[in-house]
């Protein structure tokens, strides 16, 4: 008896509905003039618009290392035996995504109108050395301590998250044969928690690097700021957002690219075989043709030495 394959019409005609509609949107980005195409040409590489993407990928890293650096530590803390060190991070956390991230950077902007003097001395005793406020936190720095430490609060609970998921039977393990309980953080928990900790860790670079825009309120020329200002002198709102979200998703694409590969480099102990990447994929497709182009076709034979088939 012949094998009929199922059918699945429904499938089919769910997948020409959503061809349909993306044929439909991506004609309408094409013929509609209220997109104005020929202003967003004209702005997309200007030398404005490039130095502010440059501000935001600084905001982006320097927001992320130090972020997830003292993320880390809140981290250790969490997990630390110790019930007041145990508090203190928690306190931490509880704070900073308690607190909106717009109010944190006005804080630390205005950092020299809350503290006039910051010093170190004995705790409620005398000062030793201090110094003034005023001038020691420009904007650029006080965006990147914002960030930063609310950067932290979540990072520490995607790191605790990570390390919680490692089975304590490793530890276990490691503690019977004498490893130093060093070398098993470093070299056992840590490269099985990050198959756990990539995924949320690089969700939220991403939603750091979108949330940079945040930052206009401090008048810094990031990427969101300076399309603001140049909408607003030339009255093109429209074209100028579709600059910003260009290239919001052309960086976000490559920070996936990034993700991608990072994921797979640490999910080698978890996948003997892993599934081939898209360049290899591609590179085997090409093989395949130039396999099939070889190939001589059915019915036919290759002529052997000397003209004899």
């Amino acid at each position: 008896m012949p094998i009929v394959p199922a059918r699945h019409p429904w499938r089919w005609a769910a997948g020409v509905v959503a061809v349909v509609v993306l044929a439909q949107f991506a004609h309408g980005l094409a013929t509609n003039p209220g997109w104005d195409w020929p202003t967003f040409r004209a702005f997309f590489s200007t030398t404005t618009i490039l130095r502010s993407v440059w501000i935001t990928l600084q905001l982006t890293f320097y927001g992320t290392a130090l972020g997830f650096l003292l993320g880390a530590g809140v981290a250790a803390l969490r997990l630390s035996r110790s019930p007041i060190l145990q508090t203190i991070g928690w306190a931490y956390i509880w704070a900073f995504r308690s607190i909106p991230l717009i109010v944190q950077l006005v804080f630390w902007f205005n950092l020299s109108y809350l503290y006039k003097r910051l010093g170190v001395g004995i705790p409620f005793g005398p000062t030793v050395w201090s110094f003034d406020t005023i001038g020691v936190l420009g904007a650029m720095g006080a965006a990147v301590l914002g960030l930063a430490l609310h950067q932290a609060a979540y990072a520490a609970e995607i790191i605790r998250g990570g390390i919680i998921a490692v089975d304590g039977g490793q530890l276990e393990a490691a503690s019977a044969l004498g490893i130093p309980r060093f070398r098993q953080a470093w070299r056992i928990v840590l490269p099985q928690a990050m198959r756990g900790i990539l995924p949320a860790a690089a969700n939220e670079v991403i939603s750091l690097f979108k949330g940079t825009s945040i930052v206009y309120v401090m008048a810094i020329g990031e990427l969101f700021y300076q399309v603001q200002v140049i909408y607003g002198r030339t009255g093109r709102v429209v074209p100028l957002l579709m600059v910003a979200t260009v290239w919001y998703i052309l960086l976000t694409t490559l920070l996936s690219i990034g993700q991608y590969y990072v994921e797979r480099y640490f999910a080698r102990g978890a996948q003997r075989t892993p599934p081939p990447t898209p360049l290899q994929r591609a590179r085997g497709f090409v093989r395949n043709i130039q396999a099939t182009r070889r190939t001589p076709p059915a019915g036919r034979t290759a002529p052997s030495i000397g003209g004899r088939s």
